[in-house]
């Protein structure tokens, strides 16, 4: 059910995106996934075949225009899309602070 007043209930704007992630539980070898997403205050990603728990920290690496991003953070949600796949919800709890600005100005002219 949609929001009747049409407030965004969002706290950060989010950017589209549809490219190829890395991620991994700090200290592991890099998994594979595709962002859905992003914004300054996570990510959304497609994960195929392998678990995921919620409050799981994982390290994330992923770009914004031409710069590469590498940002620490906590599994918020994680949905089961089919049998293989995982749509999960990651929130910052690390990331550099010049990244924030840029997913800003980007958030922000995206939504111009």
């Amino acid at each position: 059910m949609g929001n009747p007043t049409g407030e965004e209930r969002r706290k950060y704007r989010r950017i589209g995106t549809d490219q190829v992630i890395s991620f991994a539980p700090v200290d592991t070898r890099d998994l594979l996934g595709v962002s859905r997403d992003v914004s300054s205050g996570g990510i959304r990603f497609e994960a195929v075949g392998c678990e995921i728990e919620m409050g799981e920290v994982l390290r994330v690496t992923f770009s914004v225009g031409d710069q590469t991003v590498v940002a620490i953070g906590r599994v918020a949600w994680s949905t089961e899309l089919d049998p293989m796949t995982l749509d999960v919800g990651l929130e910052f709890v690390e990331i550099d602070p010049m990244a924030i600005e840029l997913l800003d100005e980007v958030t922000a002219v995206e939504a111009v």
